[in-house]
Order: C-alpha cells, then structure tokens, then sequence
C-alpha cells in the first residue's frame, strides 16, 4: 500500500468508526485521521478531538483544515497533518461526509471512497443502541441513508450488515491498489 486517501463514507451507525479502527489495528502502516468536531470530547463515539464553534473557526482562518464542513448541526475538520502522512507513503482513512465527496476528490489525488452500507433494521438498531439520538433524528437518518454519492468517484461498497471479520475483508480488498 501506498500514501493513498481512503474516504469512508456511509450513513450514521454503519460502524464506520468500528470497522477504522479494527482495520487499523491489522494493518501496521496504515493511518487514522482523528477528526476536529465542535461537539464535546465527552460525547463518546469516535476518537476526535473536540473544540468549541470560535477554536474551529480560529483554526480555519490559520488554515489548519485540509478539508472542513458543516453536517448535523456540528462543523467537522480534517487537519492538514493529513498530507505529512500521505508524503511518508502511509495509506490514510478518513470518516468524511458524502457532501464533501467531491472536494476531498479535488484535494486528494486518486481518492478511493470506501462506501459502508448495511441493511435498514441493522442501522435502526445501531443508532438506538448507541443512545445519542431521539427516535425522531433516528427515524430522520434512516431517511438519508440511501442518498446517493456524487458521481465519478473510485467506490468500493463495504457491507456491514452482519459479521464484523466479512466486512474487515472486503474493506482490505478495497485498500489494495487495482492490478493491470
């Protein structure tokens, strides 16, 4: 592998997170961006690093984002310490936002974006076991679950919807370069 940009997408409680870390932990040069969210450290979930709405908007007047945005009500960063690892050869995974799709694309040079997807009943579950949403914002990102990616993007679909070493797989073979 190689310093390639690796874009994981996919609807809240796919377990994007899980199958990063999990993926991480069996491949040695492989990198996790740890993401810059105006949410409270303390609210669990991944590991990002929490900042209040002026720090974030501080940092992105120093320019300190390779990419940010806006999503659920919370802005999102990633640090431009992204490109160091990208120079010393490391292939990188990042959690981003399907909206973001087409920048990241435009920024990171032959992006692969690692699309994770499970069944509707296993995502309902996941979000209510995770216990940060109402029933009213589970139902409202069920709905956007099936929105589209942008087109011409390198995709490789990753289904979750089951036993966590399957999607481990596909997601490996989604990281290795396409042979000639």
């Amino acid at each position: 592998m190689s310093g390639r940009f690796f874009a994981v997408v996919g609807p809240s409680g796919v377990g994007k997170d899980t199958l990063m870390e999990a993926m991480a932990a069996r491949v040695p040069e492989l990198r996790l961006v740890r993401r810059v969210i105006t949410r409270p450290s303390s609210a669990g979930g991944e590991d990002f690093e929490g900042v209040s709405e002026a720090a974030f908007e501080a940092r992105v007047a120093e320019g300190a984002f390779a990419l940010h945005w806006q999503a659920h009500g919370l802005r999102y960063g990633v640090p431009v310490a992204v490109d160091a690892m990208l120079a010393q050869g490391h292939p990188v995974l990042c959690n981003l936002s399907r909206a973001v799709l087409p920048e990241a694309a435009a920024r990171f040079a032959g992006m692969r974006v690692l699309h994770v997807t499970a069944r509707p009943e296993v995502l309902a579950e996941r979000l209510a076991s995770r216990g940060r949403e109402s029933a009213a914002e589970i139902t409202r990102r069920l709905g956007r679950a099936d929105v589209a990616l942008p087109g011409g993007l390198d995709v490789r679909e990753i289904d979750n919807s089951g036993d966590l070493d399957a999607a481990l797989a596909q997601m490996l073979a989604a990281l290795q370069p396409v042979r000639a």
